[in-house]
């Protein structure tokens, strides 16, 4: 039997008079409850986007494509953001062996420590969410197994080893998909960390990415949740060892200190070079993401 959502009677009414069901959309309230900010978010997400436009054009893209003689179809060349994106996409799958494990993890702690963060003083400059924990969970287990941080160079037969951590963040945006990355993210503390995932979400979906943006990446996170999606299996970024797919947060049961409660659960997968990271280092590695984000004060330790 699923279980009830979380949400007060006007955000229900919202819901109900945009056609938002519910049941699909995270809550990133206190305790998990569905705000207003969360359901108007999940509606925008639903509704038709505008046609992408390029740097170098003045039009949107379908307006550059040629209709099929039947009327049936429009054939549009491929070009700049999403034609690097897919050469880039080929060039990984077809080079770099793809490994990818999967975690299901209890993150009600998490939850906590993000609705808490919400009302300190010190966070009110910066949105705190669940991803923000994760992105530090994910520098913290690279901070334990830096053997990971690498890259393959096949022209000089060499393995990179990196010393620093620029970590993406894969963006859906209208001109396609763009994985710009924090420079030394691993210097950041936390509130610095969610300055710079705003930062990198906001010009890109601005449309002012920059190729230096997109640069020297070492490691990338993609939130797939916040499209409701509970995992996946990430494509590398070219030159990169490993990416982390964050799933939807959800309700669920699950068995905690010997019994059921009803706990908020995530799935991790984490895909990464066989070339570079094999499977038992792969493992540890996520199983230390999933460490953080059941239970938030490890960081402290680790850190």
């Amino acid at each position: 039997m699923a279980l009830p959502v979380l949400a007060k009677p006007p955000v229900r009414k919202l819901a109900k008079d945009l056609g938002v069901d519910l049941a699909s959309v995270a809550g990133t309230g206190p305790g998990g409850i569905v705000t207003r900010e969360d359901v108007l978010a999940h509606h925008d997400q639903a509704k038709a986007q505008p046609l992408a436009t390029y740097a170098d054009d003045d039009q949107p893209w379908l307006a550059t494509g040629a209709v099929t003689p039947d009327g049936r179809r429009t054939r549009v060349p491929v070009k700049s953001v999403r034609k690097r994106t897919a050469e880039a996409m080929v060039a990984s799958a077809f080079t770099a062996p793809h490994v990818t494990v999967f975690h299901t993890v209890d993150v009600t702690r998490t939850m906590k420590l993000v609705a808490t963060l919400r009302e300190d003083k010190e966070f009110a400059d910066v949105r705190v969410t669940p991803l923000l924990v994760a992105a530090k969970a994910l520098l913290l287990a690279i901070r334990r197994h830096p053997e990971v941080n690498a890259s393959w160079d096949d022209e000089a037969q060499e393995i990179v080893y990196k010393h620093y951590v620029n970590l993406g963040i894969a963006a859906a945006t209208p001109r396609g998909l763009v994985v710009p990355n924090i420079k030394d993210a691993h210097r950041l503390d936390l509130h610095g960390l969610a300055a710079g995932i705003a930062d990198l979400t906001a010009t890109a979906r601005a449309g002012r990415t920059t190729p230096t943006d997109m640069s020297d990446g070492t490691i990338t996170i993609t939130n797939v949740g916040v499209f409701g999606i509970d995992t996946g299996t990430p494509i590398l970024n070219p030159g990169e060892s490993a990416i982390l797919a964050f799933g939807a947060i959800r309700e669920q049961p699950w068995v905690h200190k010997g019994k059921i409660k009803k706990r908020w659960v995530t799935q991790l997968a984490l895909s990464f070079d066989h070339r570079l990271i094999d499977g038992e280092l792969g493992a540890r590695m996520l199983a230390d993401v999933a460490r953080v984000l059941e239970e938030p004060a490890r960081g402290l330790v680790w850190g």
